[in-house]
């Protein structure tokens, strides 16, 4: 068998004769960032493609999480689950907020709605729900929830570029839905990130958080960060959307090699798509059951990884397990029993719109013969 070397996630890069033109208008304009005009075209058009009303774009999606959190003024506990990339957790530590975990779903991962009311304390203000791996959250039984407590809820939506429910964004639900463009999501501008909201008050707040409070030459209104997007990420940006419906299919298609390669194997599951949903495909996790494939996770994931095939175990450990986060009530060991299962079974394979169909094919081989 020819030697593999495949990682599981590639970032598309356009040609570079394509990109060229947008570094010289960069050069002759000499302006590099601060809301240049590619900043401003991309916020544009990424509107309309994503169908939202505003959209503030950052230089990563961590400083957007931290941003939206400062832009509702949220304070207290945050109800979240530890089922996710330690960014999401990290932003509610950066904020001096408690977060509060809960268990997710047995099928989507995502957080359980059935176990937020209990969560609940006099100090909770929010609800930080992740669409994890593009797959959206249960936001009709969420925003139920939220009303009935005055919650806010700002989704981490950095799995979810282009996902739809029913037609309708994903984006639009919540108070805020916070995205990520770093270079190993569907959607990338190098490292970037962006804050999505629903009126032109929370927007303008959130555009002068991120440039350090200013709201003019001499104005300072809010302690703020630096979190601008650059011309060269909103260039790269704006390339990257001419491409983005077909690294979508590309990415679709290759989704649905691996589950008919794989639908036979005893003792690996993965996810099917949602009913009414558009999906970008952004991860393609499968779930090792030790008992019915006769090896753990872990010596599956050493296993292939000998082969040259370098998945990964999105997400493990769990944030509630990580040291800066273990002595936390709610993290205490069998308080999540869905979690804890799945974060000791799962692995993303590789998925990026290059990847062969022939290596798929290698890939599941390998899997078949474990």
């Amino acid at each position: 068998m020819k030697k593999l070397n495949i990682y599981v996630t590639q970032p598309f890069l356009p040609p570079l004769e394509e990109f060229i033109p947008y570094l010289q208008k960069i050069w002759d304009s000499h302006i590099l960032t601060n809301g240049g005009p590619f900043h401003q075209e991309l916020e544009q058009k990424l509107c309309e493609y994503l169908g939202v009303k505003y959209i503030s774009l950052f230089s990563n999606g961590t400083l957007a999480l931290v941003t939206a959190l400062q832009a509702l003024r949220i304070t207290g506990e945050v109800i979240t689950t530890p089922y996710s990339f330690v960014a999401t957790t990290h932003a509610l530590w950066w904020n001096n907020i408690k977060p509060v975990f809960v268990d997710i779903e047995p099928d989507t991962f995502n957080i359980d709605p059935e176990k937020i009311e209990s969560a609940i304390t006099p100090q909770t203000t929010a609800i930080l729900p992740i669409h994890v791996y593009g797959n959206p959250c249960n936001v009709q039984k969420i925003k139920k929830i939220a009303d009935a407590y005055g919650l806010k809820v700002i989704y981490d939506a950095c799995h979810t570029f282009g996902v739809t429910i029913k037609g309708n964004s994903v984006l639009n639900f919540g108070d805020l839905s916070v995205m990520s463009f770093h270079a190993t999501k569907v959607y990338n501008t190098f490292e970037g990130g962006a804050i999505v909201c629903h009126d032109e008050a929370t927007k303008k707040r959130i555009d002068n958080l991120k440039n350090f409070g200013f709201v003019n030459e001499t104005t300072v209104v809010t302690p703020g960060i630096n979190a601008k997007m650059n011309e060269v990420q909103a260039a790269m940006g704006l390339l990257q959307l001419k491409y983005i419906d077909a690294l979508i299919g590309k990415r679709k298609q290759i989704t649905e090699q691996y589950r008919n390669l794989l639908k036979n194997i005893e003792g690996i599951n993965f996810m099917e798509d949602i009913p009414d949903v558009k999906h970008c495909y952004s991860y393609f996790p499968i779930f090792i059951n030790k008992n019915k494939y006769g090896k753990t996770r872990d010596e599956v994931y050493e296993g292939i990884k000998c082969k040259n095939i370098y998945g990964r175990r999105y997400f493990y450990p769990l944030i509630s397990q990580l040291p800066t986060y273990m002595g936390l009530d709610s993290a205490h060991p069998g308080k999540m029993p869905i979690a804890e299962r799945v974060t000791e079974q799962v692995i993303c394979l590789p998925l990026y719109p290059d990847l062969d169909l022939l290596i798929i094919n290698q890939i599941c081989n390998i899997l078949k013969k474990s």
